[in-house]
């Protein structure tokens, strides 16, 4: 009985490992790949260099922030943030902006959408988790995440106020001209040789297009004026175009034929393989979540729950949030936190009548946000790149920035619960 009963667990781990790679492994294989290649090609930069022009001086904040939503859909926050960090010192001026707001600002732009918006690891893992519409998810995250987003910039103004004097700990640093290396930075980006801004957005904003014509297309069958139409060719070429695997595939052939064209296939194919050695920790991390998963679902451990939480006064959409807000205080991950989250909740709230998976998902991703600090990776890359070594105001600069976040996302969860 006893190797029975450990083989059937191992043979449900397995399969609930194996399942879930196979919905959104390929997926995030194709993301870190396309993350690579907007890193080393200049897209992103190319991307914040375009926004700062547009906006021009005193709301370089925005800019910042701006880019900062767009470039981490398809790359690594940590990675981001040293790319695009020098422009925020390079913004800065001295006696009118402050470094701290526009490294803040970048900071929150980047990790908000990169804790809510696939085709970054960790929403995609709960969108397969929770068996959501990638397209759907990445609507409801881009939405929620504006508000967030904002929150975080506003505060960022505020810490010039409390901080109006900061300049960063390297004395050599505290003796440049931050208005020559402003002139300095735009001279050198406009004598650059980077890639068009056109060919930079077209990898990030061509799959997202295509995933969410797809969502609209399902959305337009359900009704009755387009009853019987599924076999039309229309509906047929975007069915296909719009699975996320086939519009990543097409996003990473954009990015390595617009963005490099002039590099010879073997260093492209190295720049490619660089981008999948990230992938291997967060393979294992969402297959691990998904098997956790399979086991509180065959063990009935899930419906028994969910059972009791039914009963509570708590709506269940709060389960994952709960969870995910807790894992990440304890070990610091978002990304670990919300698969984790979705792992342990979705077959305990799966079985609750009038539950939206999709708002339990954004759920999940929006509790890993909370009060990132010294467990945390980008806690460490944002406050050493700035040069604050005083631990209190490390805190002040980028603990309180999520916690933030945090609180508006539970805010628009609940908002997105009552109206779905």
């Amino acid at each position: 009985m006893p190797a029975r009963t450990g083989q059937g667990f191992t043979a449900v781990f397995a399969k609930g490992f194996g399942s879930t790679l196979g919905s959104i492994g390929i997926v995030i294989g194709l993301g870190v790949m396309m993350e690579r290649v907007l890193e080393v090609s200049g897209a992103a930069e190319q991307i914040a260099y375009s926004f700062i022009r547009w906006l021009g001086k005193k709301r370089e904040e925005w800019a910042l922030a701006i880019t900062g939503y767009i470039v981490s859909i398809p790359i690594f926050v940590d990675s981001a943030f040293v790319i695009l960090y020098p422009l925020a010192k390079a913004l800065a001026k001295k006696g009118k902006r402050n470094l701290l707001t526009l490294g803040v600002a970048l900071a929150g732009g980047l990790v908000v959408t990169h804790h809510a918006v696939p085709p970054t690891p960790g929403p995609l893992g709960v969108a397969g988790i929770f068996g959501v519409d990638i397209g759907a998810m990445m609507l409801a995250g881009m939405v929620l995440a504006v508000p967030c987003v904002i929150g975080i910039v506003f505060y960022a103004k505020w810490l010039a106020i409390k901080y109006p004097e900061f300049q960063p700990a390297d004395e050599a640093e505290q003796a440049q001209d931050l208005q020559a290396i402003h002139q300095r930075y735009m001279e050198e980006k406009a004598n650059k040789s980077l890639p068009g801004l056109f060919f930079s957005l077209l990898p990030i904003i061509v799959p997202i297009v295509l995933i969410f014509i797809k969502a609209i297309n399902g959305l337009l069958l359900s009704t009755k004026a387009f009853t019987g139409q599924e076999n039309n060719f229309y509906f047929q070429a975007f069915d296909f175009l719009g699975a996320p695997v086939i519009a990543l595939s097409i996003s990473v052939l954009l990015a390595v034929y617009t963005l490099m064209p002039k590099i010879n296939k073997h260093e492209v194919i190295n720049r490619l393989e660089e981008g999948l050695q990230t992938a291997g920790i967060i393979l294992l991390v969402t297959g691990a979540g998904g098997a956790l998963g399979a086991v509180l679902r065959e063990s009935g451990t899930g419906t028994m729950l969910a059972q009791h939480i039914a009963s509570l006064p708590l709506t269940p959409v709060m389960i994952p949030f709960i969870i995910a807000t807790l894992v990440r205080l304890i070990q610091g991950s978002g990304t670990v936190a919300m698969i984790t989250a979705a792992s342990i909740s979705a077959p305990i709230i799966s079985p609750i009548p009038g539950i939206n998976m999709l708002v339990a998902a954004q759920a999940a991703t929006m509790g890993s946000l909370f009060f990132g600090y010294f467990n945390d990776s980008l806690f460490w890359v944002v406050n050493r790149m700035m040069g604050i070594k005083d631990v209190k105001q490390q805190m002040i600069v980028w603990s309180v920035p999520t916690t933030i976040a945090w609180v508006i996302g539970l805010c628009g969860v609940i908002i997105l619960d009552l109206v779905l």
